[in-house]
């Protein structure tokens, strides 16, 4: 069973990258970026890809430019996340066949990047508007569109955002933090999973 969350992998390094990704995996975490200001990214997203592509959806985070829409499909990737909304970063992925989720936060932001081709919208940082600014942004976007919490949103509070209108999380120090090892990641993404499955069923 795929659940609605990303692994946001900031400051991962290439030479763990596969053993992180594995790790998240074996959890129940299917979508996984590696931030590209985080050590070597597209050396890193391109080993998850080879290894681990045809399980999960891997991909790229604070995607700024379309030069680097371009090299996230040279390594293999299928997932562009940026932490705002620039439509020609979302033409940029579509036309690469891959899947777009820009950072939002007004209702002009995400009409606009639904209009450019988004797959879904990552409200960020979703601890600004909290889950009430996501009811009232959901209340006029098309009742299909997929909305992501990222930032603030976690294991103690998933039944809060889901009940305001979150169909899913991305997940960062919560779920990885430079140091820590493969085991380690998988026990808190476990974790989430776990809760995760709490709040929704």
């Amino acid at each position: 069973m795929s659940r609605p969350l990303i692994a946001i992998l900031r400051g991962v390094t290439p030479d763990e990258a596969v053993d992180i990704c594995e790790a998240c995996i074996d959890a129940g975490i299917t979508q996984i970026e590696v931030p590209l200001n985080s050590p070597d990214p597209f050396s890193s997203i391109q080993q998850m890809a080879n290894v681990f592509g045809h399980k999960a959806l891997i991909g790229a985070g604070t995607v700024l430019s379309t030069d680097d829409v371009g090299r996230v499909a040279q390594a293999g990737g299928k997932l562009v996340v940026s932490p705002n909304c620039d439509q020609r970063v979302i033409a940029a992925t579509k036309a690469a066949g891959m899947q777009s989720w820009p950072g939002v936060m007004t209702p002009t932001e995400c009409f606009a990047a639904l209009k450019a081709g988004a797959d879904g919208l990552k409200i960020f940082p979703a601890s600004l508007i909290g889950p009430s600014g996501i009811t009232a942004i959901r209340a006029v976007l098309p009742p299909e569109t997929q909305v992501f919490a990222v930032g603030g949103a976690g294991a103690d509070n998933f039944g809060e955002w889901i009940a305001a209108g979150a169909d899913g999380f991305g997940i960062g120090s919560a779920l990885y933090k430079p140091g820590l090892t493969a085991a380690e990641v998988g026990t808190h993404a476990a974790a989430l999973i776990a809760a995760y499955d709490a709040a929704t069923s």
